[in-house]
């Protein structure tokens, strides 16, 4: 049986991840090892954290990072902290917080373009007031951003300061984010990344996986190229630019760049599978939403500071054993 697939398909919904609140309603608390000090807080103790969107797949991998850091930090979800509803975002963030890692969106790249307001809702405005509390109390605000804020005319890695022209209303949505965290003057870490993958969740990296080992033909789009992101690099980096006292925007991702077909080649290799993959167009597999042909971004910022980012094969056969491990792949 043969099948055509594209990018990820995002999840029907508000958000990437609802948080993880306590079985109260209560903000979860987790207190991490040392491992690294980090930023103290003002009191001279470990940094203070909280962090929206725990349970999605980038949230997992962040709560993760920080449970090997000397951290104290809070999880809340969408009960306790909406992006949509601005007077959650006030109650839930104090004076206390020194770092604020925001995990959640609205992620639907497809249900964007029927619903624009409620992604302008939760990845524009609701950053926005987000940013604003943050920059009342003092607090860091962590926000990630993506590729698809860049209209893929591309031939070359985008900098960081290359104009924002997004092609779809997800991108449009997370521009405006970007831009109301600029004007409410916020301490940030903005850090732009693309094509998220992990050992868990709904994830191109895993679909192949399954898909490679169930079916015997697939069809893959070979004319969009970006770089793919291990969750799992992408929150150490987080964590290693914090505590070199990175701000402002950066871009992050797994090194090296591919197509969709590609990376599927990739993942069926490190799989150890044989079903036969074939390229497609993006025209011969229509979406809702436009995707940037070229979003390949320009890491050589953060790699001033970190160092050559690994070649994605290496973190995508990572992620698949984690996967078999812990019976993610399955």
């Amino acid at each position: 049986m043969g099948s055509t697939v594209t990018g990820p398909k995002k999840a029907k919904g508000r958000r990437e991840s609802t948080g993880a609140g306590s079985g109260t309603g209560g903000p979860k608390k987790a207190k991490g090892r040392r491992e690294s000090s980090g930023a103290g807080s003002g009191t001279g103790g470990p940094p203070r954290a909280l962090l929206l969107g725990a349970t999605g797949m980038l949230g997992r991998a962040v709560a993760e990072a920080l449970a090997l850091r000397d951290v104290d930090v809070t999880m809340v979800g969408r009960d306790e902290l909406d992006l949509g509803r601005p007077e959650t975002i006030e109650a839930a963030i104090s004076p206390r917080h020194d770092w604020v890692f925001n995990c959640a969106a609205y992620t639907d790249v497809d249900g964007a373009e029927s619903d624009a307001a409620l992604a302008d809702v939760i990845n524009g405005h609701g950053v926005g007031a987000l940013a604003e509390r943050c920059a009342a109390v003092d607090a860091t605000l962590i926000h990630y951003g993506t590729d698809y804020v860049f209209d893929g005319a591309g031939t070359k890695p985008y900098p960081v300061n290359h104009p924002l022209d997004p092609v779809n209303a997800y991108g449009r949505s997370k521009a405006l984010g970007e831009r109301l965290l600029r004007e409410s003057g916020v301490r940030h870490l903005h850090l732009r990344t693309s094509w998220l993958y992990a050992p868990w969740g709904n994830n191109f990296v895993l679909t192949m996986a399954r898909l490679t080992r169930d079916k015997d033909r697939l069809t893959v789009v070979d004319d969009q190229r970006g770089r793919p992101t291990s969750c799992r690099h992408l929150a150490r980096a987080t964590l290693e630019l914090l505590e070199a006292g990175a701000t402002g925007t950066l871009h992050v991702t797994d090194g090296g760049e591919c197509t969709w077909y590609d990376l599927a080649r990739v993942v069926r290799d490190a799989a150890g599978h044989e079903c036969e993959i074939v390229p497609c167009t993006s025209a011969e597999y229509p979406r809702p939403a436009p995707r940037p042909a070229y979003s390949v971004l320009d890491l050589s910022l953060a790699e001033a500071i970190l160092g050559p980012m690994a070649p994605f094969e290496e973190a995508v056969a990572r992620a698949l054993g984690a996967a078999s491990d812990s019976g993610e792949a399955s």
